[in-house]
């Protein structure tokens, strides 16, 4: 038996484990990341893109937490588009087209380059745990290799027991073309975690040169594409269009004649799967009524002519799929590079993990991504930086880091997950944030980066830049305050609906120069500041009630007084605060009366011990 030393080990080198462990290293932590082949570290399994609706909020708070996804598509994107621009600055969101390639290969590079990692290809087939079964050790490999650890993190995927589906066809796998890791299954069932089955898709790749641009619609990027890091500065970047297509009513009848062929429907899958990413199999079924669906045509990177179809999911058999493409405008003649198909894989339902990520039974042990049961590779980074991040701590007895609801989305995705749980695969939405006018993507360094430093994850170079940028915005909002417009202050001014920089620049000329990221903070600060302040007092009022922490070993069962059913959520989430015991499903304002006696009784049987 060989056997290696480290601080912290990853299990899985997607978006969620190179996070994890690029946080981990970051932090100082000696870590081993371990993966089943080292030509598919950082691989876009799926859309190749970065970003959207919510999902690039996301993106920008990775990168204020030292994160990498934002710098590696922006060195590696190939078209950038701000979303949602005729609404409010808090539901704009960055997107990007990536080189699919050269996304996967920055990443892994980066990972190469860090200090304090190592990048190895095993095969994980156990866990390793003390004879309680209440503490990881490490993990064991094919090959009688043992990895040893204070703190293991596990993200890995859609690859846990799974099974591929194209029509009646199974084959055991997680992606095209690699294997499946039954034995961490068994490993986390013999470890008392309950396992359930969730299943996502993916659509045909066709060939550019055998598709007839001139029948579809062109989608290009911005004329002055934004950026996803805030370590980089303004660019230019040569950028590719995506298409637009549409299905037909010809399509539909085709899916309708061979439902009884798609696995979703003819009983071969059980399991659910992502209701806001629908098959086209669900969409002509649950949208019967529309006539048509959009598809959209997007390139998979500068040297390769694979394009990726989002919008038409599909796990149906090959040949139906090869009908449904001779039926839709400008692809009747289109070569089908790679097919569609369905994975079906197990994840562990999330209320079995604290706020850090790491599971309530096994100390030391944390989960990141689709094990978890979401879905995305935005939410797989997010969780992998916070596990990969707490992991460190914990080795180090260094406390934890926890970002609430009104700190970041990252905040808002993981307490959904502990508190609610899943019963489809988890998408972040910006409608999930209740606190979304203060969590703009725009603003993620100013909430996230003082956090990120405080925890020591991040490099002087990011720290520096954003005390220079602050510093600019207080010179600035202090001139707004010292010059007028007639009787108002051009601050006040400027709070007006139909007031915007220009008026600003009139009244005081220097500030023409200011950057368009510095103009918009504090246009941002000073118009919305009447809304943010309302806000804010909601958060203060609930941070009161958070206040209240429960006890991790609170025995619920000891209160005769509450229902069954509230000593069985609260049971099973173990909710670390009152306000989060208050967001569990089925919870009532009368439970949590009771359950703030009780801690009071708790409190003042404590106080007359201590002084007696």
């Amino acid at each position: 038996m060989v056997t290696y030393e480290f601080e912290i080990i990853v299990v899985g080198a997607g978006h969620a484990g190179t996070e994890a462990a690029m946080a981990a290293a970051r932090m100082g932590a000696n870590t081993a990341l371990l993966t089943t082949n080292l030509d598919t570290v950082g691989q876009m399994s799926c859309n190749p893109a970065i970003g959207g609706v919510a999902k690039g909020h996301l993106v920008r708070e990775i990168d204020a937490l030292g994160g990498i996804m934002g710098q590696g598509i922006d060195a590696t994107g190939i078209q950038f588009r701000m979303l949602n621009m005729r609404k409010g600055p808090a539901m704009h969101s960055p997107r990007a087209q990536a080189d699919k390639k050269a996304y996967q290969n920055w990443i892994k590079h980066a990972c190469e380059l860090q200090d304090n990692l190592s990048l190895r290809q095993e095969i994980v087939e156990d866990i390793i745990t003390d004879d309680q079964q209440t503490r990881v050790l490490g993990v064991r490999c094919k090959g009688d290799v043992v990895y040893r650890a204070n703190a293991v993190v596990l993200t890995t995927g859609t690859f846990l027991q799974a099974i591929m589906h194209t029509g009646e066809a199974k084959t055991a796998g997680g992606r095209a073309g690699e294997g499946t890791t039954a034995g961490i299954s068994g490993a986390l069932d013999r470890l008392g975690f309950r396992l359930e089955r969730f299943k996502t898709g993916t659509p045909p790749r066709l060939n550019a040169r055998t598709i007839d641009f001139n029948k579809a619609e062109m989608q290009p990027g911005d004329d002055d594409p934004q950026p996803f890091s805030f370590l980089s500065d303004k660019f230019s970047v040569e950028q590719i269009p995506c298409w637009i297509t549409y299905t037909n009513q010809a399509v539909h009848d085709v899916i309708h004649e061979n439902l009884h062929r798609a696995p979703m429907y003819s009983g071969q899958i059980n399991s659910s799967g992502p209701r806001y990413c629908p098959s086209i199999e669900d969409k002509v079924v649950r949208f019967a009524e529309k006539d048509r669906h959009q598809l959209f045509l997007e390139p998979e990177g500068r040297h390769t002519q694979e394009v990726y179809v989002n919008g038409i999911s599909t796990s149906l058999p090959r040949d139906v799929q090869d009908r449904l493409f001779r039926l839709i405008p400008g692809l009747e003649n289109a070569q089908i590079m790679r097919y569609g198909y369905a994975v079906e894989y197990d994840f562990c339902p999330p209320e079995q993990l604290r706020q850090t990520l790491e599971t309530q039974s096994v100390e030391g042990l944390y989960f990141a991504g689709q094990i978890n049961g979401t879905t995305g590779y935005e939410e797989a980074g997010a969780q992998g930086l916070i596990a990969g991040a707490n992991a460190a701590l914990k080795s180090r007895n260094a406390g934890e880091l926890i970002i609430d609801r009104d700190q970041g989305y990252i905040g808002v995705l993981i307490d959904d997950l502990v508190t609610c749980s899943v019963d489809e695969p988890y998408r972040m939405f910006t409608s999930r944030a209740e606190y979304r006018l203060m969590l703009r993507q725009d603003n993620a360094d100013r909430r996230l980066t003082p956090i990120a430093n405080q925890f020591g994850m991040i490099d002087d170079n990011r720290w520096s830049r954003l005390q220079h940028k602050e510093s600019e915005i207080q010179r600035i909002r202090e001139l707004l305050t010292k010059n007028r417009i007639g009787e108002n202050t051009v601050e006040k001014f400027l709070r007006r609906p139909e007031s915007d920089w220009t008026d600003v620049t009139r009244a005081i000329p220097e500030l023409s120069e200011v950057s368009e990221e510095i103009r918009n903070q504090v246009l941002y600060d000073v118009k919305y500041a009447g809304y943010i302040a309302r806000q804010q007092s909601d958060i203060d009022r609930q941070k009161r009630m958070a206040r209240r922490n429960i006890p991790d070993n609170f025995d619920y069962a000891a209160l005769t007084q509450l229902r069954n059913e509230a000593k069985e959520k609260l049971a099973r989430f173990r909710p670390r605060n009152l306000e989060q015991a208050g967001r569990i499903s089925g919870i009532t304002p009368a439970d949590i009366a009771l359950l703030v006696i009780h801690l009071d009784n708790r409190t003042q049987k404590k106080s007359k011990q201590e002084s007696s």
